[in-house]
C-alpha cells in the first residue's frame, strides 16, 4: 500500500473555505475506488490522506486566495510489522 499526505494552511479566516474546497473539488484528484481518502483538520490546517495499491495522485493546488502558502505532499511506503 501507498500513502499520500497532503497538507494545506488555510489563509486567515479562511479555513472553512479550504476545507469546503478540499471536500469538493480536491479529494476528486485522488478518487478512485481502490484509493481510501481521509480528511483531517486541525486548526487553520486541512490534511488529507489517500491510500491505494498504487501512490496515489497529489491533489491540484488550491485557488491561491485560500492558502497561507502553498501545499506540501509527501508520499510514504506502508511498513509492514512482523508479530
Amino acid at each position: 500500500m501507498d500513502t499520500l499526505m497532503w497538507e494545506a494552511k488555510a489563509a486567515e479566516g479562511r479555513g472553512a473555505e479550504l476545507l469546503r474546497w478540499v471536500l469538493d473539488e480536491g479529494v476528486h484528484a485522488v478518487a478512485d475506488p481502490e484509493v481510501r481518502t481521509e480528511v483531517f483538520i486541525a486548526g487553520d490546517r486541512v490534511v488529507v490522506i489517500a491510500v491505494g495499491p498504487q501512490p496515489p495522485r497529489r491533489l491540484p493546488d488550491p485557488p491561491e486566495a485560500l492558502v497561507d502558502r502553498a501545499p506540501h505532499a509527501w508520499p510514504f511506503t506502508r511498513v509492514n510489522l512482523a508479530p
